[in-house]
């Protein structure tokens, strides 16, 4: 069966050629081929003004994307296309670890746009985060068998990104039975994380390398994770050596599960959980002349739109000269961010500015983004959102 055609406009199809994968809504030739025609999450030809193909894509006429391409010709994505993709996907990831614990597929940079599937062993949490990957849930469903025979599935189908696409959001149980916690290991600690009811996919493989630095930092260090999930770093520094490790979070289920990681790993006699606001923990504790050797700022992203740049940069550096106030003479500080909007500078300035404010000089040792598991589309700037940097905080 032939596809419907979809025309850019003229000298619209540029970024394509370059490498991207999306298409704007203002980049149609809507008078060729109108887009109020075609249904969300349908597959078509998309051809440049010369009405030329450059590959086939499925479409929601009502997204500012409008498409995202799926492949370089006319060749039909089906199941065994996603069998292929998938199979490509797991031999990156089998190439970097040994264990089956890792992002699986990171949407664009896999060729698989809006798909994001996170691997614990067994088990599978999955986003399908537009209306192209909504229409394909079976074959999806499917090819994940067929590639990984896992015991269970989930899809974690309550992003934002859903919202965007004119999509319910919903958690729903697709294959087996998935268990309320997973286990995984990340540099050779163990954890346990909260597969339906956590965050996201349930943890942030992401930060992986970035918690490694703390190996060779922390042994017989005071360390407080601020903004600590399930204590991701927090209790990997633990495990690493550190002496006493404090945990704040606003969750109560997620510090259920840092003190929980916390007896996993045998800290439980070095690990004080703190529950609230993370400004307000650090404001307590300095009220209460705390202080820490090593301390890591993981917020959740201060900036999700363009428009909330100022605002978030000022959350940005409050929360980092808060945590430092915290330090003890010539200590550590990681700090990140998940901002996409914020770019490396500004945090990087963030930290020098707030050091400075408290008249203290800031080294910059490290600075890290996302694992291998999450690769960039060198293409699509969007794909490198995360940022680490890590810096001694020098008394002057």
């Amino acid at each position: 069966m032939s596809l419907p055609r979809l025309r850019l406009a003229k000298n619209e199809d540029k970024r394509l050629r370059a490498g991207h994968l999306w298409i704007y809504s203002n980049e149609i030739d809507t008078q060729a081929t109108p887009l109020k025609s075609l249904q969300p999450g349908q597959h078509v030809l998309i051809e440049n003004a010369q009405e030329k193909v450059l590959g086939t894509a499925y479409v929601n006429p009502h997204s500012l994307i409008c498409a995202r391409l799926l492949t370089r010709d006319e060749t039909s994505f089906d199941r065994s296309m996603l069998v292929h993709r998938l199979n490509i996907a797991l031999g990156l990831r089998q190439a970097f670890f040994r264990e089956p614990y890792y992002r699986l597929v990171y949407g664009e940079s896999d060729l698989l746009p809006g798909l994001v599937v996170d691997r614990f062993g067994d088990h599978l949490s999955v986003q399908l985060n537009t209306a192209g990957m909504e229409a394909m849930r079976e074959d999806i469903i499917a090819a994940l068998i067929k590639v990984l025979k896992p015991a269970s599935i989930v899809f974690r189908n309550d992003s934002s990104m859903r919202q965007l696409e004119g999509l319910p959001v919903v958690t729903e149980n697709v294959y087996g039975e998935p268990p309320e916690a997973v286990q995984l290991i990340e540099n050779g600690v163990k954890f346990l994380a909260p597969m339906i009811a956590g965050q996201k996919t349930g943890w942030f493989y992401d930060m992986r390398p970035n918690r490694a630095w703390l190996r060779d930092l922390v042994p017989g260090k005071r360390v407080l994770d601020v903004f600590s999930y399930v204590g991701s770093f927090g209790i990997a520094a633990g495990a690493f050596g550190a002496s006493e490790v404090w945990c704040v979070d606003a969750s109560e289920l997620a510090l259920d599960f840092a003190e929980q990681n916390a007896e996993l790993n045998g800290l439980a006699d070095r690990f004080t959980a703190v529950q609230g606001d993370a400004f307000e923990a650090l404001k307590a504790l300095k009220e209460d002349d705390q202080r820490f050797d090593v301390i890591i700022v993981d917020p959740p992203a201060f900036i999700k739109k363009k428009k909330d740049h100022a605002e978030g940069l000022k959350a940005y550096r409050r929360i980092n000269e808060m945590a430092m106030r915290l330090l003890h003479k010539d200590g550590y500080l990681l700090s990140g961010s998940c901002s996409m909007h914020l770019p490396r500078e500004d945090l990087l300035e963030v930290v020098r500015a707030s050091a400075r404010h408290l008249d203290r000089h800031a080294q910059t040792l490290a600075e890290g983004m996302q694992g291998v598991d999450h690769p960039v589309h060198p293409a699509i700037p969007e794909t490198r959102y995360l940022k680490a940097v890590l810096s001694r905080i020098v008394l002057t």
